[in-house]
């Protein structure tokens, strides 16, 4: 949903509801597993964190509270929606003299031991989405390294006219939140280490 001015929180919150009983809005649900589906543009993008189980651990506390989306120009509604699979957000974007708002649901959850932890989770869009299909977020720890890193993985394609017209743009915007929110995380890790006694 495209606006000319910023959404009071009652119609984020009559949007977002109104959606949670809608199919999503692509048909390979789930693909952000494996392989994306033909016909998507695909973005990938990873970045180091730090090391050790508190980087991890600052890490995982930040996906479970939507941290990587606290960037000043987008956020998520209701910001503290639960991660848990089946949990509707709204994400609200500021930009360039207009807002957006869209709709998505967690489709799973990524919670894997062993040598290499993992945690995280993927969304998929839903009908009133400018855009159509998945994106998945995870944190992971090399326990055998020590290393912890943040990694965004996204399939999609417009979904809406204006998308379409306006695809440079969206495009631009896509490549903005993933290099903001790969800075946020690594900025809420370091605010760990800083933090330590020394």
């Amino acid at each position: 949903m495209f606006l000319p001015r910023k959404p009071s929180e009652a119609e984020i919150e009559r949007f977002v509801s109104s959606q949670k009983n809608l199919p999503f809005s692509y048909e390979r649900v789930g693909a952000t597993r494996g392989d994306a589906p033909k016909g998507y543009v695909v973005d990938r993008y990873r970045v180091g964190l730090g090391e050790g189980e508190e980087a991890y651990g600052r890490a995982k506390d930040a996906l479970r509270s939507w941290r990587q989306f606290g960037l000043g120009w987008v956020g998520v509604r209701p910001d503290d929606a639960p991660v848990e699979v089946g949990a509707t957000v709204g994400v609200l974007a500021s930009h360039a003299g207009f807002w957006s708002l869209n709709p998505a649901r967690i489709v799973y959850l990524v919670q894997e031991s062993g040598d290499v932890e993992r945690f995280g989770f993927a969304y998929g869009t839903l009908p009133g989405h400018a855009e159509r299909g998945e994106e998945r977020f995870v944190v992971e720890h090399d326990r055998r390294s020590g290393a912890v890193s943040y990694s965004v993985f996204a399939f999609s394609r417009p979904n809406h006219p204006l998308a379409w017209i306006g695809y440079p743009f969206a495009r631009l915007l896509q490549r903005r939140f993933a290099r903001d929110s790969t800075e946020a995380m690594k900025k809420i890790v370091s605010a760990c280490a800083a933090d330590r006694p020394g």
